[in-house]
């Protein structure tokens, strides 16, 4: 495994110097439906000194997509915080699927109500073997989880139990194919695994129809069938380093993001028996971290080190993304992006949450700066249902433990959807 170009290159992304948390969960309203100038930062981070906070851009010959706020296109959003929980080591992954919240930290994942934030049950909590949790992903019924041992966990849901039903590759698949020498590649000078193995922490999940991705700090990218959990694809040097982030959109086209800068496309011809590589976006400075794509898949949002969340728009006709402009004001690397109901949200190793609207020119608006973590901000998921009634709830998770919960309250909600 090669982190150490990310290591160096977000060397800010993890500052471990705070003592770790001890281990609760509590509830406590910190901020009560305060307007949005009361929830936007102090003017260093502020997006309204965009102007004052072009010393931030590290890569000037890509357009901004920003525009100032101004009183009709903020939305007006009212932020209420909530602090959820603190463990002792850092949250890695969040996750929702049905009626549950997931929170990964180290090998095991907590599951929380998502609408009450009560503790449901804990998953792998005694096989700290596995090494940390890296990505959880749903098929389904089943729950994909990907760790730090290289290998994928299933877990089934079954009156209100999590039981374990498969760790991949299955045993089986192994026994079909370890006999012959052809199946197996050189991961280092003197080893060689079978190629349905990841031979380094899996960093990513994602799940399309019936079928599942992998990457990995191996530099591959691996598909699943998920109706029997085999590996039946893998692209063995995806990239040049480690893969830290992997989407897919509804038609099939996988994005992978890399420590390499490069982010790759892959897509599955109807008359190719494989994935093959459609095209290279190069446009980042360092390691690319987050990858988010947007609904309908027309817009790829990734983040970085170099502190840029960059745009990209599928070109008419084609099946890759063309870079159209940056978005900037984070003061250090990008670490996670969701998007959800016209919002692209960004969490960083700055400590804060961005909330970015598009607006109708195409240009993209900061709503609003969420501050109140001590450490980077790791991962962020959407709790709530969409945007709902002008409301939708946000839970990010942060290097130090800290597990917090955001209600966020549009009261210009057209504005917000148009």
């Amino acid at each position: 495994m090669s982190v150490r170009s990310w290591l160096l290159s977000c060397a800010t992304a993890a500052d471990s110097n705070t003592p770790p948390q001890s281990s609760s969960f509590s509830i406590s309203d910190t901020s009560v439906n305060s307007s949005s100038s009361s929830s936007t930062p102090t003017s260093d981070t502020s997006c309204s000194t965009l102007q004052s906070n072009l010393s931030l851009q590290s890569q000037p010959s890509i357009p901004s997509l920003q525009t100032l706020p101004t009183v009709n296109n903020t939305g007006n959003v009212a932020v209420s915080q909530l602090h959820l929980a603190s463990f002792k080591l850092p949250i890695s992954h969040l996750a929702v699927h049905g009626p549950h919240l997931y929170v990964a930290t180290a090998h095991e994942i907590n599951v929380y109500d998502r609408s009450t934030y009560s503790h449901v049950a804990s998953i792998n909590a005694r096989d700290s073997s596995s090494g940390a949790v890296k990505g959880i992903a749903f098929l389904n019924a089943q729950i994909l989880t990907s760790h730090q041992d290289g290998k994928i966990r299933v877990w089934n849901l079954t009156n209100n139990q999590f039981k374990k039903v498969n760790t991949l590759p299955t045993v089986n698949d192994r026994l079909r194919r370890f006999i012959l020498p052809k199946n197996y590649v050189n991961v280092r000078r003197h080893k060689k695994v079978l190629w349905i193995q990841h031979a380094d922490a899996v960093t990513g999940l994602a799940v399309n129809r019936n079928s599942f991705y992998s990457v990995s700090w191996d530099r591959s990218l691996k598909i699943w069938q998920g109706s029997d959990h085999r590996c039946v694809e893998s692209v063995k040097a995806a990239h040049e380093d480690a893969i830290n982030a992997v989407a897919v959109s509804a038609a099939g086209i996988v994005y992978t993001g890399s420590a390499d800068r490069r982010i790759r496309v892959w897509s599955k011809p109807a008359a190719e028996k494989r994935h093959i590589l459609i095209t290279t976006l190069e446009k980042h400075k360092s390691a690319v971290n987050a990858l988010a794509l947007n609904d309908d898949g027309s817009l790829l949002f990734s983040g970085a080190c170099d502190r840029s969340v960059l745009v990209w728009e599928r070109e008419d006709g084609a099946n890759h993304m063309a870079v159209i402009g940056a978005l900037r004001g984070h003061k250090n690397a990008i670490l996670c992006l969701i998007y959800v109901s016209a919002l692209l949200l960004s969490g960083s190793a700055d400590r804060t949450v961005r909330i970015w609207r598009r607006v109708g020119d195409g240009s993209f608006n900061c709503l609003s700066v969420l501050e109140g973590h001590r450490k980077p901000v790791k991962s962020l998921v959407v709790v709530s249902d969409g945007l709902l009634n002008g409301v939708v709830s946000v839970c990010s998770g942060s290097l130090d433990g800290e597990l917090k919960a955001w209600k966020l309250s549009f009261s210009n909600l057209n504005g917000i959807l148009n």
